[in-house]
C-alpha cells in the first residue's frame, strides 16, 4: 500500500541542527551548511549513512562521528568514479572496434548493424533500430554530418555507427548477433566465454552509468549478480570474493584492461587512490586481506 510523500523542505541550518541533535559532530556549522547547499542533503545523506548506530532506523550516529567523516567518502566516492570511469573508457572503445570490425571482416557487410538479417530476434532488433534512429538523427557529432552530406546512404557503415551508440546498445547488438560463432569470436577476443562475456559487460555497463550520474558506487551492491568464470584463462581471483561488491566490478575491469593495455597502471592508481583515503573501510567495498596478492593483481 502506497502513501502520499508529506516531507517539507528543510531549510541547511535546520538540517545541521537535526544531525547535531543525533549526535553529529560538526565543528564549523557555516562550512557544512555550505556543502549542504552545493552538494545537496538527499545526496550527502548516502555518505551519512554509514556513520549510524545500528538499528539504523534510530537515527544516532556513532559515537565521534564527523561531520568530515562524510565529506571524505562523498570524496573518496568521487575520485573512485573518476578512477573507475578512466579505466572503463579503454574497455569501451575496445568493444566498440571488436564488435563492429570483426562482424565486419567476417562477412563483408560494412553495413550489418542494420541489417535484420544479421539478427537473431527481430523484435529485438526493431527495437534497437529505434534507438539508432533517434541517436542518429540528434547527432552533431561532426563525423555524422560529413557523412549525410557526403554520402546518399540511409546509415553509415558499423564502425562509424557504433560510435555514437550507447554502451548498452552496443552490447545488446551484440547479444541479437544470429551468428553464434561471430559472438564467441568477439568474446574469445577478450579470453571469455559468451555467457560471462555478456554477464560482465553488463556490470561494465551499470558502472559506467553510475558514474556518469555521479551516484554512489564506493559500497554499492551490484543490481545483478556477475557471472563466475569457472575455468579462467588468465589470472583471476579467489572464489571467496564476494561478486555483489565493488572489489568484484574493479576485477573485472581489470581482466579487460590487462588484455586491451597490457602493462597498464591500474594497480598503481588504485593503490594510491586507497593511500590518498587511509580512513576508508574498504572492506566494506568487498576488498579481501591483501587484495594486491590476489593472482589477477600480482605483477
Amino acid at each position: 500500500m502506497s502513501i502520499q510523500f508529506d516531507k517539507t523542505y528543510t531549510h541547511p541550518f535546520e538540517i545541521i541542527a537535526l544531525l547535531k541533535g543525533r549526535g553529529l559532530n560538526i565543528e564549523d556549522s557555516g562550512r557544512a551548511e555550505h556543502y549542504i547547499r552545493n552538494i545537496g542533503y538527499y545526496r550527502l545523506s548516502a555518505y551519512l549513512y554509514p556513520l549510524l548506530q545500528i538499528p539504523k532506523e534510530a537515527h544516532r550516529y556513532k559515537e565521534g562521528s564527523t561531520f568530515q567523516d562524510a565529506l571524505n567518502l562523498y570524496r573518496f566516492d568521487k575520485k573512485l568514479r573518476l578512477f573507475l570511469f578512466n579505466e572503463i573508457e579503454k574497455v569501451e572503445i575496445a568493444l566498440r572496434s571488436a564488435l563492429a570490425n570483426t562482424v565486419a571482416e567476417e562477412t563483408g557487410n560494412i553495413f550489418w548493424m542494420t541489417d535484420a538479417a544479421m539478427f537473431a530476434n527481430a523484435d529485438k532488433f526493431n527495437r534497437t533500430m529505434a534507438l539508432v534512429d533517434k541517436e542518429l538523427k540528434g547527432s552533431k557529432e561532426e563525423f555524422i554530418l560529413h557523412f549525410k552530406e557526403k554520402y546518399s546512404d540511409v546509415y553509415p557503415p558499423a564502425w562509424i555507427l557504433v560510435e555514437i551508440l550507447p554502451l548498452g546498445v552496443v552490447t545488446r547488438i551484440y547479444e541479437n548477433l544470429a551468428d553464434n560463432a561471430l559472438r564467441k569470436k568477439i568474446a574469445a577476443r577478450f579470453s571469455l566465454p559468451m555467457p560471462v562475456f555478456i554477464s560482465w559487460m553488463t556490470v561494465i555497463t551499470l558502472t559506467r552509468n553510475t558514474c556518469c550520474h555521479h551516484a554512489r558506487v564506493w559500497n554499492k551492491e551490484n543490481p545483478i549478480t556477475p557471472m563466475i568464470a569457472k575455468k579462467p584463462s588468465r589470472p583471476w581471483i579467489s572464489p571467496s570474493v564476494s561478486p555483489n561488491r565493488t572489489f568484484f566490478d574493479i576485477c573485472i575491469i581489470k581482466w579487460f584492461v590487462d588484455i586491451v593495455s597490457p602493462n597498464n597502471d591500474m594497480k598503481g592508481h588504485l593503490q594510491q587512490l586507497l593511500a590518498d583515503f587511509p580512513m576508508i573501510d574498504i572492506k566494506a567495498m568487498g576488498f579481501p586481506a591483501n587484495w594486491q596478492e590476489e593472482p589477477l593483481w600480482k605483477e
